[in-house]
């Protein structure tokens, strides 16, 4: 069986996330997306347990994705969970930049996991969760960008 494992904050998760996690579920057995418990070079706009629900809710579609949080590195994640794949998005050539040396990292940390990349739809490909966090922040219409359950949980957040 194939598991992929999805990485991210998905802080918020975005319907371009929901795009790479929908064409990913039907090319592998099994998708893990690994909701970040920490990362200490993004601040959280949510807390963790609110983001690994959000995304279930957002993913509940889909029978073959499973939503779980982790707090080590990417590759022990991986490595638990029992998989030799990555699962990444590529939106910009600058996103193709940083995920390259992500991949050199990665490889020296364990040679037998590879790292796969998907591309959204075209027309999500702008979409990126800290844009929707500010557009947000500010009191802007994020409907175009999130699920519905994203958008009411930005909004509560946003009051805080």
């Amino acid at each position: 069986m194939k598991t992929a494992v999805y990485p991210g904050t998905f802080n918020p998760i975005t319907n371009g996330h929901t795009d790479l996690v929908e064409r990913a579920a039907g090319l592998f057995d099994r998708i893990i997306v690994g909701v970040v418990s920490s990362n200490r070079q993004k601040s959280s706009a949510m807390p963790t347990e609110q983001r690994v629900e959000l995304a279930q809710e957002v993913l509940a579609h889909l029978p073959n994705v499973e939503v779980r949080a982790f707090e080590s590195l990417l590759i022990q994640f991986v490595q638990e969970v029992d998989s030799k794949i990555i699962l990444r998005g590529l939106r910009t050539v600058a996103d193709f930049e940083y995920e390259f040396q992500l991949v050199g990292m990665n490889r020296v940390l364990d040679p037998s996991i590879e790292t796969v990349f998907l591309a959204p739809a075209e027309h999500l490909s702008y979409i990126s969760s800290t844009l929707v966090r500010e557009i947000s922040s500010y009191g802007g219409d994020i409907s175009k960008f999130a699920h519905p359950a994203v958008v009411e949980a930005m909004k509560a957040y946003s009051r805080v």
